[in-house]
């Protein structure tokens, strides 16, 4: 054997493998067919790398079962997280959102972390080394082919990633290696947190660069609330980007499959509904609609508001029918948005999809179909919310897999 465990992907969850797996005593081999090790890591939070978020716990996930997901996290949470950078001199801060950023706003400083742990753990790393199949052998350890030969171990742990952002290397080649070994994938693999993509004539592709909080709510084709975020929108060129859209984009997505007629509705002023603004439209004492919208939006967006709802910005305001304020109403409070699609894998941050939470033993995260097989981070059916949150999968699920991979 070349090794006692070897890790195929050495981005944050795969280096957190190694690492726990080299601290508990075996002889690791980390592979990655990146040219940049941990490039997914270097982007991440606009290069400042959000490395979790002062509070974590399922709900923020979607994907396999919350239990299901809780059971991991539990096992190493933000309090381990913040210990284990400290202990490599990395100093986090906390936001007003909440997540925890370096005190450098630079992820290299995260990453300069990961792989001085994982050498003083003695994590053998070769990288770009592509692998290109793996198989298990006839005594039930695994042969992992790659550009450079055939490597042999016992154990195993998957950590490819998912199909987001392929060209950090996570390019869905893991689901194959998985499917190879006994694994399923779930049916839907989409991109998740990905900015949204809005019709060619849609509005608000016209305020490209316009930046405001704003309420998206999700509703089947019956009118059921089925999710709502309020957060930052961004307006582009394209249509939607910004954590609100990014955070709402996998739930528009699993809605749409399960019913075509669900939609997205925008509410640009912060606690008001249709029935709420039409009675202060009705009480305002503000001349036309544009100066009462301005009380609440950005002028270029109330100009917008009125022209989707066909009312005259310069109109007497006291003046407007009933119909007309309804409509001033439902443009700001459920704006339509009809979104078309998301911009894909290239532009995600995440994956929707991957091998599901029940083919793994949840205490050390060990295949259930193919035993010596441990899986971790962005290749099994979990993905979070902005901030923070998708790193703390990875340290989590990567601190039980390399443990347990060791101790096997």
């Amino acid at each position: 054997m070349d090794a006692q465990v070897i890790v195929v992907g050495a981005g944050a969850a795969g280096l957190f493998a190694a690492i726990h797996a080299g601290r508990a005593g075996a002889r690791v081999i980390a592979l990655d067919g990146a040219k940049t090790i941990g490039a997914k890591i270097l982007v991440a939070g606009g290069g400042r790398c959000n490395v979790t978020h002062h509070s974590v716990d399922e709900k923020a996930y979607a994907g396999s079962s919350p239990n299901a997901i809780k059971n991991v996290l539990r096992r190493y949470g933000v309090a381990e997280t913040v210990q284990f950078f400290e202990a490599y001199g990395v100093e986090l801060k906390r936001e007003d959102t909440g997540k925890l950023f370096p005190t450098t706003d630079d992820a290299h400083t995260i990453l300069n972390a990961l792989l001085r742990a994982a050498n003083d753990a003695g994590v053998v790393i070769h990288h770009p080394r592509r692998v290109t199949a793996i198989t298990r052998d006839a005594d039930g350890g695994f042969t992992i082919n790659g550009d450079s030969g055939a490597l042999r171990a016992p154990r195993l742990i998957l950590c490819t990633g998912g199909k987001a952002l392929p060209k950090s290397g996570s390019d869905g080649l893991g689901y194959e290696f998985a499917r190879a070994l006994g694994h399923s994938i779930t049916n839907d693999v989409f991109p998740a947190l990905v900015p949204l993509i809005l019709p060619g004539t849609h509005v608000l592709r016209t305020l490209s660069g316009l930046t405001l909080d704003t309420t998206l709510t999700l509703k089947s084709s019956t009118g059921k609330v089925l999710k709502e975020f309020t957060n930052s929108l961004l307006c582009t060129h394209f249509g939607l980007s910004g954590p609100c859209a990014l955070d709402m984009s996998r739930y528009w997505r699993a809605a749409l499959i399960e019913d075509a007629g669900a939609g997205l509705f925008a509410n640009f002023i912060a606690g008001e509904r249709e029935d709420t603004l039409d009675a202060k439209i009705l009480a305002s004492r503000a001349a036309n609609p544009l100066g009462f919208l301005r009380e609440h939006v950005p002028e270029r967006l109330a100009r917008t508001l009125c022209e989707v709802a066909a009312v005259d910005p310069a109109a007497i305001l006291r003046q407007l029918t009933r119909e007309q304020r309804k409509a001033l109403a439902r443009a700001a409070c459920a704006l339509p948005l009809h979104v078309e699609g998301d911009r894909g894998f290239t532009y995600a941050e995440v994956t929707m999809g991957g091998v599901p939470l029940a083919e793994v033993k949840l205490d050390t995260m060990e295949s259930r179909v193919c035993p010596g097989l441990h899986l971790a981070g962005e290749i099994l059916d979990v993905d979070g919310r902005i901030g923070g949150f998708n790193f703390q999968w990875a340290w989590a699920s990567g601190f039980v897999a390399g443990g347990a991979a060791a101790a096997g």
